[in-house]
């Protein structure tokens, strides 16, 4: 995520009480924080399972975050939150739907504690779904979204749904803020706002669901200028999808481009593929600025 303009951190003098686990809420409060969010946590006794299993993710995660311990389980430790949630314009939590009201955090009595405090809650799935067990594997595979027996590179519904939550609060920043200003009345009123993980993965399946990588289509392999090769030392991917770059790529193979079809067809492949083999990964890194192929070689 790009760092905000110094000038511009929309969530500047907006405090955030994260109760969030593990990654998706965790990444959600590191993208409000970057905002210009002022970041408070509670974590249990036991702490983070993050910072168990990945202290440098951990780290990252929560540079500028305040991290304060509280078993919430306690009187001790909902004295605390109560203390903190009386300060706090948005609540960020991750848990399933009844755990929220076994810890008396449901939005009804929240709500009416607390009027101006807005809560956004992530949970795997939405409606009565939430209490379904899931993760970001289970998520994505119900969307089309796993390939074989490989494991997705990163963890996509986790990270797409921290985005989705991190959108969330700038939407509860803004309900806060607006209605009241404009009908004048002083007192802002929170809203809750539920982020499923699932949704998210659903989200960034929507290409998959349209047919666009499916195999064949045009960004699933069917067109040749739009794949992963072999090369002589390495592999290369190459994603030369407009005219002006597939006739490039086509220049430089020897293929004679006639129209988009010609991209299509199982000869281009082979001219393709045989081009990109008999070249390694620094004549092709040349290739690609000398005559603007959008180009990038990796290690085989």
């Amino acid at each position: 995520m790009p760092s905000p303009h110094p000038s511009f951190l929309p969530l500047q003098d907006v405090r955030i009480l994260s109760l969030a686990l593990n990654l998706p809420g965790p990444a959600a409060l590191m993208r409000c924080r970057r905002m210009g969010a002022t970041c408070l946590k509670l974590e249990p006794p036991a702490g983070d399972p993050m910072g168990l299993y990945n202290p440098a993710a951990y780290a990252e995660l929560h540079e500028g975050v305040k991290v304060l311990t509280a078993d919430l389980k306690t009187e001790g430790g909902q004295k605390v939150l109560q203390r903190e949630l009386a300060k706090t314009d948005v609540l960020l939590t991750s848990f399933r739907p009844s755990a929220i009201e076994k810890l008396g955090l449901g939005w009804k009595k929240i709500h009416t504690l607390n009027p101006a405090l807005s809560h956004v809650a992530i949970v795997g799935a939405p409606g009565a779904l939430g209490e379904a067990p899931g993760h970001d594997l289970t998520y994505m595979a119900d969307n089309d979204l796993v390939a074989g027996l490989e494991l997705p590179p990163t963890l996509y519904a986790d990270m797409g749904g921290s985005v989705m939550a991190s959108e969330a609060v700038l939407q509860a920043v803004l309900r806060q803020r607006e209605p009241y200003a404009g009908t004048g009345d002083p007192h802002p009123q929170g809203v809750f706002l539920e982020v499923a993980l699932s949704e998210a993965a659903s989200y960034l399946g929507l290409p998959r669901a349209w047919g666009l990588t499916k195999p064949g289509a045009a960004v699933g392999g069917g067109h040749a200028g739009y794949r992963v090769y072999p090369c002589k030392n390495g592999r290369v991917a190459v994603a030369a999808l407009e005219p002006h770059f597939a006739a490039s790529l086509c220049a430089a193979a020897g293929v004679a481009m006639k129209d988009m079809a010609t991209m299509f067809a199982p000869s281009t492949h082979e001219a393709v593929a045989a081009f990109f083999l008999s070249h390694t990964c620094g004549q092709l890194d040349k290739l690609a600025v000398d005559e603007d192929i959008p180009m990038h070689t990796l290690p085989a």
